[in-house]
């Protein structure tokens, strides 16, 4: 089992999560955050941290394509290790729906 991030952290990017995790498995986008499956280690304290409640057990039901855009995301964006601000959007799109569609950007963040 692993953990993915899911459409709730498009356009937040709350780094809450990034800060606890032991492995350093998340991975930085332009507008979200990803867990690289290969990686984590299913200890789940990232979980509780995630504002937005983003972060969801791969054991659910219909993750399946959050599980391999993880994956793949996670391949090609830059490793990030520390907190950083959360985007300025973040309070007020964190409960939109459906983020995927309207708001997800395939561009790579910062990294560390």
């Amino acid at each position: 089992m692993t953990y993915v991030v899911t459409d709730a952290c498009i356009a937040c990017k709350y780094t809450d999560c990034v800060e606890v995790c032991p492995v350093d498995c998340f991975y930085e986008g332009e507008n979200m955050l990803v867990i690289n499956p290969s990686e984590c280690i299913d200890c789940g304290v990232c979980e509780p941290e995630c504002p937005a409640e983003a972060i969801l057990p791969d054991t659910e039901s219909g993750l399946e394509a959050w599980i391999e855009l993880n994956a793949k995301y996670s391949a090609e964006w830059p490793n990030l290790t520390s907190k950083k601000d959360a985007l300025p959007e973040a309070d007020e799109l964190k409960d939109v729906e459906n983020k995927l569609e309207t708001h997800f950007s395939p561009e790579p963040g910062e990294g560390d």
